[in-house]
């Protein structure tokens, strides 16, 4: 029997408290609706963990035991604290998956994982957003046509500042006139990372069914596959060395 996938979904959880609109979308909290999505599927067990809680949720325990994590984060990432970034970057290095989530682009997580900036262009004006499969074939995308489309959503624009994807699913366009990288894929050390662009506070993304299966698909893809840890650092020959 396939053993089922551990996911862990952190948020920031502060929006939701502060932001009456925001309260109103989420009452649950974002975390709660990502979880929700999940949980639907009978493979993954989910766990939430946010912001306030003692290590933000993210003990050594509780990284041990996740397969996957999810990441959303805005207006706190500066209170992340860096031995838990640290932590959570030796967990993806060994193989655990990470998708960070729209606004999740500038936390210290993803930078640390790509090394760059992760700016961007952004605006506020409720415009539809168009997303395209540019890669059919990859796992992220299965079971979603050739777009799909949000009625509402803050706009992400080029140029956004990361390393070359080393695969690229989805691509945004935005009423305004903008495209964007908006499904990006990643691989450092053993672990797997998707960037997935939707989802600002102020609107029902997370209730979306195509942006549920797209997480949902992120995450059997991020999963690790029971490779083991590459030996490294001084060791035996395994022929004869004859000098």
């Amino acid at each position: 029997m396939t053993q089922p996938v551990k996911v862990t979904v952190w948020s920031e959880y502060r929006h939701e408290k502060t932001h009456a609109e925001v309260a109103r979308v989420y009452p649950k909290g974002m975390h709660e609706a990502i979880a929700e999505g999940l949980r639907a599927y009978p493979e993954f067990t989910v766990r939430t963990a946010t912001l306030d809680e003692p290590e933000h949720g993210l003990t050594k325990e509780v990284l041990d035991q996740t397969d996957v994590l999810t990441w959303w984060g805005h207006m706190a990432h500066h209170e992340v604290k860096d031995e838990i970034v640290e932590r959570v970057f030796h967990r993806v290095m060994l193989g655990m998956g990470l998708i960070v989530l729209h606004s999740g682009h500038f936390s210290k997580i993803f930078k640390r994982l790509t090394g760059t900036g992760c700016n961007l262009k952004w605006r506020e004006a409720n415009e539809k957003e168009r997303l395209w499969v540019v890669n059919p074939g990859h796992p992220i995308a299965t079971g979603i046509e050739e777009y799909f489309e949000l009625p509402h959503e803050e706009m992400y624009g080029e140029h956004f500042d990361i390393p070359a994807p080393d695969e690229l699913v989805f691509v945004s366009w935005f009423e305004g006139g903008e495209v964007f990288r908006s499904g990006c894929c990643f691989t450092r050390g053993s672990g797997r990372i998707f960037y997935f662009r939707p989802g600002h506070e102020t609107f029902p993304t997370y209730f979306n069914p195509m942006v549920r299966k797209v997480i949902a698909n992120a995450a059997r893809w991020a999963a690790p596959n029971g490779n083991k840890e590459p030996i490294r650092g001084n060791v035996k020959p395994l022929e004869t060395i004859r000098s």
